[in-house]
């Protein structure tokens, strides 16, 4: 078991069990304790390194911990243009006022800087967040960067062995360049300590202005598809997995416990139209309402045809017949016809309107011998 990583036993520092609650990170709690904000069994400690167990009572600003609820975990993509604190002393916007409201109070595991993007960890167990961003966890921390400047391969594969850059030692790397495009290139860079701004420091040792900064994955956990700006949980049973029973037991995550309480999720935009209007029953979207709204039986609508009909439709259109018809020349053929036959209208009767008019449009034209030759005659023989 590596020594930066303890166990975590019965007993733990105060700052620890507050952080543990949700409440604040341990550094964070720490500065609370020195503060004197913080008491246990009715005593203002200011020592951190108080030890407290589960049969004691803590208290901040006079109002108890909260109910400690099932360890969760969240993946979070970052936008460009928001901190990484609860809290920014020049007031610029941060990643916590753009969260969901009715998520649990979250801890970021590490950080990103004010202009980088990506995957970010959030979760509500301080003890686990501060364990994940370890080195000694040794969890993969891997970016798309795109700098200004010209690199090779082998200046990148000599990061292996890592550098120093400003008296500041870091630690092995692993950098490929992926595409060259004029004086830009992409790289894709692994680093295990994530240090302050150790991707932009090191790029700058090698004369490369980093231009965006995108973290992919941390550990087992990838950005995927996860749109800009939302927040995905990731299942109970899939963070068990992936954190192992050794980071399980280190942290003492708790996956047994129900949710705490939290607030109901923002209504959507047809319900903030209807706010306005009272509403004496509930909403049902399904297209069966529940037996206590229902007044009469529901009848579905028929459309189409009924079955019985298309089968006798198709068995006509199916049906093959033969017929006798008359060429040009007089000649009877016989041929093959498919589909319904159609209804075809009766001759008018003899002596109608219609076939006296006929007749006495004929009355005027000279009849024409059936076996006679049909076109104009010739007005004189042709000569020889």
């Amino acid at each position: 078991m590596d020594e930066k990583i303890k166990p975590h036993s019965g007993s733990e520092r105060i700052a620890r069990a507050i952080a543990r609650a949700g409440l604040a990170s341990r550094r964070e709690a720490e500065g609370w304790i020195a503060a004197g904000r913080v008491a246990v069994n009715g005593e203002v400690t200011r020592s951190p390194a108080r030890n407290v167990t589960a049969r004691d009572r803590i208290t901040v600003d006079g109002e108890p911990l909260p109910a400690k609820e099932r360890t969760r975990l969240f993946l979070y993509h970052k936008p460009r243009g928001l901190m990484t604190t609860h809290a920014d002393p020049r007031g610029r916007p941060t990643i916590f006022s753009r969260l969901p409201k009715h998520l649990p109070r979250l801890i970021g595991v590490g950080r990103l800087d004010y202009n980088t993007e990506g995957l970010l960890l959030l979760t509500n167990d301080g003890a686990l967040a501060r364990l994940l961003e370890l080195p000694a966890t040794g969890w993969l921390r891997r970016y798309r960067v795109r700098a200004h400047g010209s690199v090779t391969q082998q200046q990148l594969d000599a990061l292996r062995a890592g550098i120093t850059v400003d008296g500041i030692r870091y630690g092995a790397i692993e950098a490929t360049l992926d595409r060259v495009q004029g004086t830009n290139l992409w790289l894709t860079f692994a680093i295990r300590e994530g240090k302050n701004r150790e991707v932009r420091n090191v790029l700058g040792a090698l004369e490369l202005a980093v231009t965006r900064l995108i973290r992919v994955s941390f550990g087992p956990f990838q950005l995927g598809e996860l749109a800009e700006g939302e927040v995905e949980e990731v299942r109970t049973r899939v963070l068990r997995e992936q954190l192992g029973p050794k980071l399980v037991a280190l942290s003492s995550a708790d996956f047994s416990r129900a949710f705490a309480p939290s607030p109901a999720p923002p209504p959507r935009r047809s319900d903030e139209r209807r706010a306005g209007k009272p509403q004496s029953k509930p909403i049902s979207h399904s297209w069966r309402t529940p037996d206590d709204e229902r007044k009469k039986p529901l009848r579905r609508r028929f459309h189409g045809a009924r079955r019985d009909q298309r089968a006798e439709h198709e068995a006509r259109s199916s049906a093959v017949r033969a017929e006798v018809m008359t060429d040009r020349k007089g000649r009877r053929v016989t041929v093959e016809r498919r589909g319904e036959v159609k209804p075809t209208e009766a001759p008018p009767a003899h002596g109608a309107r219609g076939d006296k008019a006929e007749h006495r449009h004929r009355r005027g034209r000279p009849r024409i011998s059936p076996d006679r030759a049909s076109g104009p005659r010739p007005s004189r023989p042709r000569g020889n």
